[in-house]
């Protein structure tokens, strides 16, 4: 298992900071966010020798999100996405994801529509997230890989691809990774809490309710595992509250346990 960290798991180091608590965690990439990068960052990269995971732009869905400050006119955020795809090329990541937001469809399509041009001209692959039924109404129109492929297929653009997260979609069936996990471009792990207790309640692999056997089987993933960890810092307990070099060991950690496991 090849191992990263998308950078929002440690939201308050910076990106060089980043590198560094990633390589010493024994991380093999790290997953890039456009909110993080500096003038120096690709440069800074290419001298780590870390791999890029899936990208995440400054805006990260066509439709604006209730809980994230941004564009709200969809046309902004779609030009916005566009722009994040020309800063996020160069660092040669699998794919660049993105969310659909919560609102209308037929904006949705058109917002492919453009991505998606963008992304061939520029050779980059993009991916559509689907996200988690209970919080669907704050972030998406597309809770599962099926309704994620049908969008695509509306879109009529086949080449692009879909982002698996197992917070989001570990209690959906087995078969839709088996169905469509040849287009699966990204995979990012974080445990379920149960109870949880909003949108940002993430914690460890092994650390919830999760049955990893299963998914990973499943999704036969050749490609970086990348731990993603949102957790609301106003909670008592929170993952984003512990300092970012030790959460970054302790991930890489949990995720050496699911291989062992």
């Amino acid at each position: 298992m090849r191992r990263s960290i998308s950078q929002i798991t440690t939201i308050t180091q910076s990106f060089d900071d980043d590198l560094d608590a990633y390589r010493a965690a024994g991380a093999d990439g790290i997953g890039i966010w456009e909110r993080k990068l500096a003038d120096d960052s690709l440069e800074r990269f290419r001298d780590s020798g870390l791999e890029a995971a899936a990208a995440v732009p400054a805006v990260p869905s066509i439709l604006p999100l209730p809980l994230l400050e941004g564009p709200s006119d969809p046309g902004d955020r779609i030009d916005a996405i566009c722009e994040g795809l020309r800063r996020l090329a160069p660092f040669e990541p699998p794919c660049v994801l993105f969310l659909t937001g919560p609102g209308d469809r037929a904006t949705v399509v058109d917002g492919i529509h453009a991505i998606a041009d963008e992304a061939e001209r520029l050779g980059v692959v993009v991916a559509v997230e689907p996200i988690q039924r209970e919080f669907a109404e704050l972030w998406s129109i597309v809770s599962s890989l099926e309704e994620a492929a049908q969008l695509i297929e509306e879109a009529d653009r086949p080449r692009v691809g879909l982002a698996y997260d197992t917070w989001h979609l570990w209690n959906q069936p087995l078969d839709e990774i088996i169905r469509y996990r040849h287009r699966i471009m990204s995979v990012h792990l974080a445990d379920w809490r149960d109870p949880t207790r909003n949108t940002n309640d993430r914690v460890l692999p092994g650390d919830g309710v999760i049955n990893f056997g299963p998914i990973l089987e499943a999704l036969r993933w050749n490609g970086l595992y990348d731990l993603e960890i949102f957790s609301d810092s106003d909670l008592p307990d929170s993952l984003w509250r512990r300092e970012p070099r030790e959460l970054a060991r302790q991930g890489m950690d949990a995720l050496a346990r699911l291989k062992s496991d």
